[in-house]
């Protein structure tokens, strides 16, 4: 409980504080960069007070002269807060809608073009939310996405929704897959409670959209890569007949 206490202390005592201060003066610059660098750095203070570590390995994998897609495995909320931070660059995220109204916080993640996403199956908030994220793309930012859509119940790595796997096959960016494990027993889904732990981070190899066919060629070829790089305890279950 403890280190709840200080993560969640960390990020609320100097969380406002940088927005309060660093939205105007980024707001005058033209460049939330130096906002997101102090994001980044509180981030990483709480994790270490929570006794957090966080590893990662294939680093190497993800391309250095273009904007990504990242799609990682949804555990945890832990999850952004122990990825993000690990992301080279600077990351724009797809994201519940309602975090936008947050105050200080919603306004900083909409100068940083975090992408707000509607869950339900309306048309025009799927397009309006995919032509976003494509616009952060082509500005130079990578895109973190969840693509299982919420975090698993018990660990195992989900379905995959199709709406990532379009905006891949509009932009042609790089998909770079993502498992993350160690995040699901230090704050299980359903609690608030932060547990000490070591979080694992690695990239796999970049999956290049133009290569499929079709956009479910794409997605389970993203998926099989990720359950192949997840412990055991983490792989889907086979499907019986």
């Amino acid at each position: 409980m403890f280190a709840t206490f200080k993560f969640v202390f960390i990020l609320t005592a100097l969380g406002p504080l940088s927005g309060i201060i660093g939205i105007p003066y980024c707001y005058l610059i033209h460049d939330i960069s130096p906002l997101y660098r102090v994001a980044m750095r509180i981030i990483r203070l709480a994790l270490r007070a929570a006794r957090i570590q966080v590893e990662t390995t294939g680093i190497e994998n993800v391309p250095a002269d273009r904007s990504v897609i990242f799609m990682s495995n949804h555990v945890s909320n832990l999850d952004p807060p122990v990825m993000i931070p690990s992301l080279p660059g600077r990351c724009s995220v797809l994201l519940k809608k309602g975090l936008m109204r947050i105050p200080i916080l919603g306004t900083a993640m909409r100068m940083a073009q975090f992408v707000p996403v509607e869950r339900g199956h309306r048309r025009d908030a799927a397009a309006a939310s995919v032509a976003a994220a494509a616009s952060a793309l082509r500005s130079g930012l990578h895109i973190l996405v969840y693509p299982e859509g919420t975090r698993s119940r018990d660990g195992r790595l989900a379905g995959f929704k199709k709406g990532p796997f379009f905006l891949a096959q509009q932009t042609l960016a790089p998909i770079v897959p993502i498992a993350v494990s160690g995040t699901e027993s230090m704050m299980r889904k359903g609690s608030a409670a932060i547990h000490p732990g070591v979080a694992r981070i690695q990239f796999l190899a970049p999956i290049d959209p133009a290569a499929y066919t079709s956009r479910e060629a794409l997605m389970q070829a993203v998926h099989a890569a990720i359950a192949a790089a997840l412990p055991p305890q983490m792989r889907p279950l086979p499907i019986t007949v």
